[in-house]
């Protein structure tokens, strides 16, 4: 599968950055710029092929608080899939996946985390809601290469996984795995007060 992430969606997945200049971080928030963000996902076809898709519309914010804590806030955009084949997004669309009409997105909200741990990588949890139904989620946030400023945009990747059955994605058990492979590409930036 190429690069992962998404439905994730989430998500998720962001704060990586903002610790490496504790002091003017504690006092700025960061928005996702949803024209340089993706999310992605991938499952296993009769366990020899994969299907993938990705999201174009991810929207949020990380919130830092007072002790410099970052939150991650993230929703995808269920109907903004992309996939190689028109057949196969309308499948992922209908009620027995994404179920797109009822549910339009996918929000992924993060626990505190530091930024010392996302700068560095590590685990990022949270809670993600897909379908209508909250899950625990973790995602591995990778090491990010950049610091975040006024001027600066950041790219933060997390990788992670899930049960499409724990969200009540229960059909084509014989053809399809019931693990997904989520992956995500957020561009931080500067938000303003």
């Amino acid at each position: 599968m190429p690069s992962l992430i998404t439905p994730s969606l989430i998500a998720p997945f962001l704060l990586v950055t903002l610790l490496l200049s504790a002091p003017a971080a504690s006092s700025m928030d960061y928005r996702i710029n949803p024209m340089r963000s993706d999310a992605e996902f991938g499952i296993r076809l009769l366990w020899l092929q994969t299907i993938s898709g990705h999201f174009t519309q991810i929207a949020g914010e990380v919130k830092l608080d007072d002790h410099g804590l970052a939150t991650v806030d993230a929703r995808i955009t269920a109907d903004s899939i992309v996939m190689n084949s028109d057949r196969l997004r309308r499948w992922v669309m209908a009620p027995d996946f994404f179920n797109a009409v009822q549910y339009p997105t996918i929000r992924f909200l993060s626990q505190p985390i530091t930024f010392a741990m996302l700068t560095s990588g590590g685990v990022l949890q949270g809670q993600l809601t897909l379908r209508g139904v909250t899950q625990p989620m973790r995602f591995e946030l990778q090491p990010a290469h950049c610091t975040l400023s006024t001027e600066q945009t950041c790219v933060i990747e997390a990788r992670g996984s899930l049960s499409r059955s724990a969200f009540g994605m229960n059909t084509h058990r014989t053809a399809l795995s019931d693990q997904v492979q989520l992956g995500l590409l957020i561009a931080l930036e500067h938000a303003p007060n």
